[in-house]
């Protein structure tokens, strides 16, 4: 007669056992189940029971947020309400947020593809440029619809942001493409964060000369908070949808990538945009009620 051969040991979920894990996970809550079996002598598939069926626990993941100060919440706060107030004095207020963000063409690269099948091993390698190719972007969220994509470049390589460059983008892109728009410019909010190239004092002339007394910048008419990306529209908003779908395209050179976010960028729907902007409401309220910290109610979907 055939015997089974005997599995692993499991260890039973015992009222001690279970004790020590929960005393262990009250230690070590961000430990792996692993290293808490490893630790406490314990079979690992017992303790992922002892987890998930007696101590009702879950895995849940860590939300990375931008690191803020303690000075900064009162700077959020003076934002969220002096937008309040603007959105509602004014239901025909037009709010531009702005911004750029680099998009490289290695973003394709699956580590999971890097495989190489051979009865040995051929010792192969992949190589990748320190400085991977990229384009710099600048867009513009608005109500209407996005502004842009403007690459930052020269004779079709890309420049790094200056304050010459971006006054360039100012004279020679924005300001044509909100008159072509036919956007009433008395009711244009035109936001963008404390970049050194963008409050420098010849682009702040300009832009104060583009948005009289409706300026939102670090020295603008409403300071714009640091290290807020979690109330700017581009940065919840639009470069993670773009980069979602960019790279989709498989982008293999440099124009191919710009073709991609200059096609995504038209397929960007009015629902989306309006959303965005309906988002923007809710995170300056969160902000209030939050006393200037993190948008809890956001990050958790609350």
């Amino acid at each position: 007669m055939n015997k089974k051969p005997p599995g692993p040991t499991r260890t039973a979920r015992t009222p001690e056992n279970i004790a020590k894990v929960s005393e262990a996970l009250s230690r070590s809550p961000r430990r792996s189940a692993r290293r808490h079996a490893s630790e406490l002598g314990l079979n690992r598939e017992s303790v992922r029971r002892i987890l998930h069926r007696d101590l009702r626990f879950h895995p849940y993941k860590m939300q990375d947020v931008q690191q803020l100060n303690v000075r900064d919440y009162a700077q959020r706060v003076d934002f969220a309400v002096r937008m309040q107030v603007i959105l509602e004095e004014n239901e025909n207020a037009i709010i531009i947020m702005s911004d750029e963000a680099h998009f490289h063409l290695n973003g394709t690269v699956n580590k999971q593809n890097l495989r190489y099948w051979a009865p040995e091993n051929p010792r192969n390698i992949h190589e990748r440029p320190l400085h991977s190719a990229r384009v710099t972007v600048w867009c513009a969220v608005a109500p209407f619809g996005v502004i842009g994509p403007y690459f930052f470049e020269e004779d079709g390589v890309t420049v790094t942001v200056n304050s010459e460059r971006y006054i360039h983008m100012l004279n020679n892109f924005l300001r044509p493409e909100l008159r072509r728009r036919r956007i009433n410019m008395r009711n244009v909010y035109f936001q963008q964060d404390g970049a050194t190239a963008h409050t420098a004092h010849a682009p702040m002339n300009v832009l104060r000369n583009m948005f009289p007394g409706r300026l939102i910048s670090r020295f603008g008419d409403v300071p714009w908070p640091p290290r807020s990306p979690d109330m700017s529209s581009c940065d919840y908003f639009l470069w993670g949808y773009l980069k979602g779908r960019v790279y989709t395209h498989k982008p293999r050179n440099l124009g191919e990538l710009k073709d991609a976010i200059r096609q995504e960028v038209l397929t960007i729907d009015q629902q989306l945009l309006a959303r965005a902007m309906d988002d923007f409401k809710r995170r300056i309220e969160n902000c209030i009620q939050e006393d200037g910290r993190h948008l809890n109610d956001i990050i958790f979907h609350t």
